[in-house]
């Protein structure tokens, strides 16, 4: 027998899959992940509510100052999309809770295992989970920038004007921003690991730090205000040209965004996902039996006592 193989008889071996395939693979995992829990649909259900409200709400407060008697009131003509983007004020809390929840409970619920032992590279897992966010997001804006200029432009009536472009043009700002956004809380949630600590962060960034910049009126405090992530989307979405064009407004918002990611990366590379093995991070493990005799004798002795005190506490 010839100890030689015949190289067609060799079974075929399936390719590897490149890094594409394997970024396309967990990026199907985080969308099966997203899509499959309630939350999601009734986190979507949620925003939708309160953007239709606060459009609702706004129109009417526009439609009021130009019909009472104080004629300092008077607001004129009111574009939807104006409505749109004071809306997305209050809606984005609801929204960002979709990027939040996508790597928070993962930690809560410890499936964060499970992801990372599927897929190894940690970089990779966040920059999929991401993608997803930030897609689903986007989507959700288009929607609820949609369901609120329906809601806002009959509610202002004569007093509402709704230009095909403009208004088309305020609803993809208005779904970009929701779009950073979610990305940005994605960001902090991989670092900070709890939904309440990073809702609280996100509160103080996105509002309370900026507002409390603002107040005093001074200049300096103004020109710091303008680069947090809130008040930078704000002058994109409205397309300011003061204190800067819309797109370095865009700009900063992004640049926050991707610094969140960054720091969500390293703290997943630093900190054990639970000290799990096959998560990466520092793992310990469990102590070898001892071979030393003396350490056999003691255990013995103390497992005879404990026998001995169970049997005396049965015969009282």
């Amino acid at each position: 027998m010839s100890a030689q193989t015949d190289a067609g008889s060799r079974p075929a071996t399936a390719p590897a899959a490149g890094a594409p395939g394997v970024f396309r693979g967990a990026v199907a995992a985080e969308w099966t992940k997203l899509s499959s829990v309630r939350s999601t649909w009734w986190t979507a259900l949620a925003g939708l509510l309160v953007m239709a409200a606060s459009a609702g709400q706004l129109a009417i407060y526009a439609a009021n100052a130009n019909t009472n008697d104080d004629p300092t009131d008077d607001r004129g003509i009111v574009t939807v999309g104006s409505v749109l983007i004071d809306s997305v004020e209050m809606t984005q809390y609801v929204v960002l809770a979709l990027g939040l929840l996508a790597i928070t409970a993962e930690f809560t619920s410890g499936t964060i295992r499970t992801t990372l032992q599927c897929t190894p590279s940690r970089g990779r897992v966040l920059l999929a989970k991401a993608a997803v966010a930030g897609a689903v997001t986007f989507v959700l804006g288009l929607l609820l920038g949609g369901i609120g200029a329906l809601v806002a432009r009959p509610v202002l009536g004569e007093w509402g004007s709704a230009p095909a472009a403009g208004t088309f043009g305020d609803i993809v700002a208005v779904a970009i921003y929701l779009a950073l956004v979610g990305v940005l809380a994605l960001g902090l949630g991989a670092a900070l690991r709890s939904a309440v600590l990073t809702i609280t962060v996100l509160l103080a960034t996105l509002m309370i730090v900026p507002l409390s910049l603002q107040e005093p009126d001074i200049d300096v405090l103004n020109r710091i205000a303008d680069v947090f992530p809130g008040v930078a989307g704000g002058h994109f979405m409205a397309g300011d040209t003061e204190p800067y064009p819309s797109l370095v407004g865009l700009l900063l918002l992004a640049g926050w965004a991707g610094a969140a990611l960054l720091l969500g990366r390293y703290a997943l590379r630093r900190r054990p996902a639970n000290g799990h093995p096959g998560c990466g991070g520092p793992f310990r493990a469990p102590p070898q039996p001892s071979t030393n005799p003396a350490s056999y004798a003691r255990i013995a002795a103390c497992t005879r006592l404990r026998t001995s005190r169970r049997v005396k506490m049965l015969v009282r």
